[in-house]
């Protein structure tokens, strides 16, 4: 569980994931839409997703010609399990980690 755990975590600490992870959220992208935003490439943007699908965070599916992302929102219920071990944190609600996602990064989703 420790390496699952390290996977999330380290999966979690970059913004720009985050930010993915946020749009997300809404529905299924195709990956060039979850590119867009951003001001990097699209083989940047593929690399921050093989990250969170290796962390189990997205899922990615051929859909013909376009790779489709997914929010994976159960992913987070492992490390929701572990950060209750310490009691003084509430199980990971995906409404209120939404809310927190959209607080942290108005200034990325703007760009």
């Amino acid at each position: 569980m420790s390496n699952d755990l390290d996977t999330v975590f380290a999966a979690l600490a970059d913004p720009t994931r985050r930010a993915i992870l946020a749009m997300l959220l809404e529905d299924d992208m195709a990956v060039t839409d979850v590119a867009e935003p951003f001001e990097m490439s699209l083989a940047a943007i593929s690399k921050h997703l093989v990250i969170l699908t290796k962390a189990g965070l997205i899922s990615q599916e051929k859909r013909g010609r376009v790779k489709w992302c997914k929010l994976e929102p159960d992913a987070l219920r492992a490390t929701s399990v572990w950060m209750q071990g310490f009691g003084q944190f509430e199980p990971v609600n995906l409404d209120a980690f939404e809310r927190f996602l959209e607080t942290e990064l108005p200034a990325t989703n703007d760009t």
